[in-house]
């Protein structure tokens, strides 16, 4: 297994993983009761808004939504795509070397 391989498969895992626990984050603004701070809510918090508190600084909520967790699943789809998808920079390299 080459470098780029290994890079590849770990920033795949990362990024498919970040953008399941920011789609979780999406399902949970329609329960505002939920206590994000308790288990097993706080495995999906944490990891996320750290990503999310300066986000909400900038894009206030419309219509008392929360919007940044799918603006954060754009991004970070966006990013996977450009690096890991059928043209990405990681997956031209692999077919290079």
């Amino acid at each position: 297994m080459t470098a780029v391989n290994l890079t590849s498969l770990i920033l795949s895992v990362i990024l498919a993983l970040m953008i399941f626990l920011f789609i979780f984050r999406i399902v949970l603004t329609w329960y505002p009761q939920v206590e994000l701070t308790r288990f097993p809510f706080n495995v999906i918090a944490v990891p996320t808004e750290p990503f999310l508190a300066p986000s909400r600084k900038i894009v206030s909520p419309v219509g008392g939504v929360d919007i940044t967790p799918i603006i954060w699943v754009g991004i970070f789809s966006l990013i996977r795509e450009i690096l890991l998808g059928q043209q990405g920079l990681l997956t031209m390299m692999n077919h290079i070397g």
